[in-house]
């Protein structure tokens, strides 16, 4: 199976206004205009239908895009079908389903705090291809340690958790992660391009990461009178892996899915109850669990701003809610998960709208990269 031959709605038949969404192609595709970035894709949908697909410079709309950690949504969004089966307690320890996880005082974390990034292990180190080799899997689990004590506090968790929330799906379903986001999300909204986990013969279609522009100095952003985001395990090699074979075919559930910005906007749709089918993929029970928000006064150590986190994905919240990945004119029920490079995937409840934005561009400037996804976001919002 090779792509969707979407069909795009008239906006306004699905209540979009069409100059507004003018402005948001507009908008999407200024920096490939300009000569930064190699290319881009995005799509607007709303009531289970697309207002809109595009893709500007060296792609079409047939082009996939690795979408770096807007992947932990997908995933997430996996577990939460566990919590509708009955199979998955957020309050269970993590060792209690993977015992070999509680060596070096890991024994406490429950799964609530891997979706909150709050389990204090956010540097554990994992190559992916060990993924295929479970023995090495649980060595792991065993040998990463604590940085800080479990619910203390939040700090990302670029890929660690979500290899536990992998490791424990494949637990409770006794399927493998891949083939079970498969079977539950992707064929069921009829999306055959969202992978998590893409076969060879779709690597053709990907696009190749490329870093573009030059990274801000510490000089820079003290006269931005910002914060300097500290080193992570997110390097430039890191991101580039992705170029490789044998990582594209893991299927990282952190960071290594592979989609198309349709399939990346119509799987919100689905998830708020507008699939392909018909059928709701989540009841609203479900619904209110996944989206509660959970990490009450914690903050961001560099913004100060409270997280907002629910369970795997933010949401919107509060006016400061550009801090967390959303534009200015979002709902405060917005929710989602944006990726490295620039990736936006979101869906406001409180409009019907949901976006995905993917570039293969990954700009070293990460204020202008920020500045972009809230650009576009504001727009998209207002469609309505």
């Amino acid at each position: 199976m090779q792509g969707n031959d979407f069909l795009v709605a008239n906006p306004a038949d699905i209540g979009i206004d069409p100059i507004k969404l003018q402005e948001l192609l507009d908008r999407a595709k200024k920096e490939v205009d300009e000569g930064l970035l190699p290319s881009a894709q995005i799509a607007i949908a709303r009531n289970g239908k697309l207002a809109a697909f595009e893709t500007f410079g060296d792609a079409t709309n047939d082009t996939l895009y690795c979408i770096f950690s807007a992947t932990k949504a997908m995933t997430s969004a996996a577990a939460w079908l566990l919590i509708q089966d009955g199979k998955l307690d957020i309050t269970t320890r993590v060792a209690d389903l993977v015992p070999e996880f509680a060596a070096n005082d890991k024994q406490d974390i429950t799964i609530e705090q891997l979706f909150t990034h709050t389990a204090g292990f956010p540097h554990a180190p994992f190559r992916p291809t060990d993924w295929n080799d479970k023995a090495r899997r649980a060595e792991r689990y065993a040998s990463w340690s604590l940085n800080w004590a479990p619910g203390s506090r939040f700090e990302y968790h670029p890929t660690s958790s979500m290899w536990m929330i992998a490791e424990i799906i494949e637990r409770l379903s006794g399927q493998t992660f891949t083939s079970f986001f498969r079977e539950r999300i992707a064929l069921p909204l009829n999306l055959p391009d969202l992978w998590v986990g893409c076969p060879e013969i779709q690597h053709h279609r990907i696009a190749e990461v490329k870093h573009v522009g030059e990274a801000l100095t510490s000089e820079d952003y003290a006269k931005l009178g910002v914060p300097e985001p500290p080193l992570t395990e997110v390097t430039e090699e890191a991101l580039t892996a992705f170029n490789n074979t044998d990582v594209r075919l893991v299927g990282v559930p952190g960071g290594g899915g592979i989609t198309s910005a349709a399939d990346l906007a119509l799987f919100y749709q689905g998830i708020i109850g507008n699939g392909y089918s018909g059928e709701k993929l989540m009841s609203d029970t479900t619904l209110d669990i996944a989206l509660k928000v959970r990490t009450g006064d914690l903050v961001d150590a560099l913004t100060n701003i409270p997280i907002n986190r629910a369970l795997g994905v933010s949401v919107s919240g509060d006016e400061k809610r550009n801090y967390r990945g959303f534009g200015h004119t979002n709902s405060a029920h917005a929710f989602g998960h944006g990726g490295a490079g620039g990736q936006l995937g979101w869906v406001d409840p409180q409009t019907g709208i949901s976006i995905g934005f993917c570039t293969n561009g990954h700009d070293r400037n990460t204020i202008r990269q920020a500045r972009r996804g809230i650009s576009i976001s504001n727009r998209a919002a207002i469609c309505a």
